[in-house]
């Protein structure tokens, strides 16, 4: 009984460590966090079936090696990673476009689902989401004289998850100092 008990125990870790023989790492992006000794490096890690197994930014330190990570879904879509820097204003951070909320709760998130702004530290370190997670972003800039970011899209009203007539139009201010809304127009 224990020869047929260790037997089944190998095969089982055998199996089991013969999964991870396929998993494979990219490396999407690196980008320079500017005026910082930080670089961000965009990181998928894919199972043997080409599914995404996890999603994140990888803050990587370049002095001294430590790092920070930022999670996104695993479906998610990181669309654009952007530096903000106005030394005048005292503002050093990155602004990333993503989709990270399955609004329509159907096979997880896609096309369809809204694309939120998110403002992450230089380091890593501190995560905010300026957007609300029903709010789809169309477009954002940001004004270099007021620090200021301005962000278009809308709100679904009707959740057909379709862009149409009865869907709500707004433009968002948020100040990039606090992370604050000033106003919606």
């Amino acid at each position: 009984m224990k020869i047929l008990s260790i037997l089944m125990l190998t095969i089982f870790a055998l199996g089991a460590f013969g999964q991870d023989k396929y998993n494979y790492v990219h490396f999407n992006k690196l980008t320079e966090v500017v005026g910082t000794d930080y670089v961000i490096a965009s990181i998928e890690n894919w199972g043997k079936m080409f599914d995404t197994k996890s999603r994140y930014l990888l803050f990587i330190n370049t002095k001294t090696g430590q790092t920070s990570q930022v999670d996104f879904p695993n479906d998610g879509y990181i669309e654009k990673v952007e530096q903000i820097k106005i030394d005048s204003l005292g503002i050093n951070l990155m602004i990333v476009a993503a989709q990270t909320v399955n609004l329509d709760n159907k096979n997880g998130i896609g096309w369809a689902d809204p694309q939120q702004i998110i403002v992450l530290s230089t380091d890593g370190k501190e995560r905010t989401q300026l957007t609300d997670n029903k709010f789809f972003c169309r477009n954002w800039i940001v004004n270099q004289h007021t620090g200021n970011i301005v962000i278009t899209g809308h709100y679904d009203t009707n959740n057909n998850n379709k862009y149409d007539k009865t869907d709500k139009n707004e433009i968002q201010v948020y100040d990039l100092k606090t992370l604050k809304q000033i106003s919606k127009i």
